[in-house]
């Protein structure tokens, strides 16, 4: 073997040498590549089920501050601000089961503080004295019973008449008005407060400024006794429950973070759906569960009107006084409640519409086409909005999320919430974005127009295809010629 082959023979060794060098850097480089691939897929699965499960917890911690909100708001608007006080415990002087039930308290503390059976024995046993003849003494006696049953009938007639009249209830609304700051003290355990929550339950109200009434009729109608009766300072018992004593507790809140806790529950919601993976079905599935923890209350609210008679009456209300106590102090919570439910729902399903489902999908496709059908129709009648349209167009995201910005604060900011404004304002807003919808023009439309040219008629409306432009001589068109060419070549054959 010659020096020229072994050179060669090296040559070969080293190529090979180096493609399998080259082979093996390929291998272990593609072994790398594919192991890192399913541990970036888990890591990314990883980050997935994470955000997840933080979506679900800032989500649920956000439910479950929403009912506690809507007692906290409750509290802080109809306690703190005297005429929603006013608005919610004046209506209570009006009902005649609340009138009867106070006539009978007012009678009887009258008649603990005076005693007209003692009195009349006193009256005739001073006639008595007198000296008077037998016959005399024997009318006397026979005169007493019929005479304290006279004055107490005359006191109960006084007291029924007065509360059922319309100066009780002028006489409970400037109470009301004049004691508001009694009610929160009773909130906050003052015991001097005219209204008194306590300890077990119970909600008391003085009655003193009702007697004072009282004793003022008497004396108008000439009952001498009435300058007897002593200044009371009693209370009575309107109701009982627990509910009295969580309300105390609310009001408490309410005074610290009441103002502060609705937007902390809604705080947990937004960020709930903001941590999400898939937003969409994240904002459904919270709109849907905002509405049935509204749903749960109100059925809480059903649950405790039982529970709260059934523990009050007949004991110590009876049980249509105490119907109507309980539906008056529950209100302005339900119609809040009913009002967050119904938002609830709504904010369901706009965001369900605007999903990313096939049937969302379909949906708005049918609607868009609908759209810009009628929008074609309004361009061959020559109604366009123009340039105005076009500038809609480009800034259609940007106002649609506008309205739905403005109609969110709408109905968070207005106090207190009702089911009224919150369908007027979504029915308004849907309203609006239909009118943004059929007003804008589109520039995928603008295009498409372009491109087909005027229908039925240039821009100056005339049809047809116009007068032919003139042919200089000797000019043919094209089907002419095509037509000679034709004929020549069957001359031919």
């Amino acid at each position: 073997m010659t020096n020229a082959d072994l050179e060669a023979r090296i040559a070969e060794l080293e190529a090979e040498n180096a493609r399998l060098r080259a082979a093996e850097t390929t291998e272990v480089s593609g072994g790398i590549a594919a192991g890192a691939a399913p541990v970036a897929a888990e890591r990314r699965r990883g980050r997935g089920r994470g955000r997840t499960v933080g979506a679900v917890v800032l989500v649920v911690i956000g439910l479950l501050l929403a009912p506690v909100a809507v007692v906290a708001g409750w509290a802080r608007i109809e306690l703190v601000d005297t005429d929603r006080f006013v608005a919610t415990f004046a209506p209570l002087a009006e009902d005649p089961e609340v009138q009867e039930y106070v006539s009978d308290q007012v009678t009887a503390a009258i008649e603990r503080q005076v005693d007209i059976p003692q009195l009349t024995a006193d009256l005739f046993d001073g006639l008595r004295a007198l000296d008077l003849p037998p016959r005399a003494e024997t009318a006397l006696g026979l005169l007493e019973a019929p005479a304290t049953q006279g004055l107490q009938s005359l006191v109960a007639d006084v007291v029924d008449r007065l509360v059922s009249s319309d100066a009780f209830a002028d006489i409970w609304r400037t109470a009301l008005q004049t004691t508001h700051t009694q009610f929160i003290a009773a909130m906050q355990g003052d015991p001097d407060a005219m209204l008194e929550i306590g300890g077990d339950g119970t909600l008391s109200v003085q009655i003193g400024p009702i007697i004072e009434a009282v004793k003022e009729r008497l004396s108008e109608r000439g009952v001498g006794f009435a300058d007897a009766i002593p200044v009371v300072e009693q209370s009575i018992v309107v109701a009982q429950g627990d509910a009295f004593v969580l309300v105390s507790t609310m009001y408490a809140l309410a005074v610290g973070i009441g103002t502060w806790l609705p937007w902390v529950a809604l705080a947990f919601l937004v960020a709930g759906v903001f941590v999400a993976k898939n937003r969409s079905r994240a904002f459904v599935w919270t709109a849907g569960g905002f509405a049935f923890v509204m749903a749960l209350l109100a059925a809480g609210f059903e649950i405790g009107k039982v529970i709260f008679i059934a523990t009050i009456s007949p004991s110590i209300i009876p049980g249509d006084a105490a119907e109507v106590i309980y539906a008056q102090l529950t209100e302005a919570m339900r119609s809040t409640t009913v009002a967050l439910l119904v938002l609830g729902l709504f904010a369901a399903l706009i965001a369900w519409v605007a999903g990313p489902w096939a049937p969302a999908r379909a949906l708005r496709g049918f609607a868009g086409s609908g759209f810009a059908a009628l929008r074609r129709a309004g361009d061959r009648h020559g109604i366009t909005t123009g340039r105005f349209g076009v500038a809609l167009d480009r800034a259609h995201g940007l106002i649609a999320g506008a309205i739905a910005i403005l109609a969110a604060a709408v109905i968070v900011l207005n106090r207190p919430v009702t089911t009224g404004s919150v369908v007027t304002t979504v029915v308004l807003a849907l309203i609006a974005l239909l009118l943004l919808e059929v007003l804008r023009r589109p520039a995928d439309e603008l295009e498409a127009a372009d491109a087909a040219g005027p229908v039925g008629g240039d821009e100056t409306g005339e049809t047809g295809a116009g007068p032919a432009e003139p042919r200089e001589a000797g000019e043919t068109d094209d089907a002419e010629s095509g037509d000679d060419a034709v004929l020549e070549s069957r001359g031919r054959s």
